[in-house]
């Protein structure tokens, strides 16, 4: 079967998340079974707009993407690691329901997204 869901960096397989560049040496891969949540996020300059690569914050890790300061939304993962994932697909809402349907998450409320922490 073909991708849930592919851009640039994100893509959404049957089993689970591939975030390209994630590490300075490739690509990491996520299952859906490790998903134990799914944050969405509001970006501000300070609030990772700003973070193209990496992290100030050691709690989390964003993956590469140059298209980033453009964005307004970001997707925050834990896995049960210390360090969460902090990624920005093109299509926040695409991903996001994709990784809740496939990793049995509860739909979230209508709610504002917070602002995202500063990485």
């Amino acid at each position: 079967m073909g991708d849930l869901y592919r851009d640039a960096w994100i893509t959404c397989t049957d089993d689970g998340i591939v975030i390209r560049w994630y590490y300075p040496w490739g690509s990491r891969k996520i299952p859906y079974a490790a998903i134990r949540s799914a944050r969405r996020v509001r970006l501000t300059p300070l609030h990772g707009r700003g973070r193209v690569w990496g992290t100030a914050n050691p709690r989390y890790w964003a993956s590469l993407d140059p298209g980033r300061p453009g964005k307004d939304a970001a997707l925050i993962l834990d896995v049960g690691k210390p360090v969460h994932p902090f990624l920005t697909p093109q299509d926040v809402s695409a991903v996001e329901r994709i990784i809740r349907e496939r990793a049995g998450l509860p739909e979230v409320s209508g709610a504002e997204p917070e602002v995202g922490p500063i990485i």
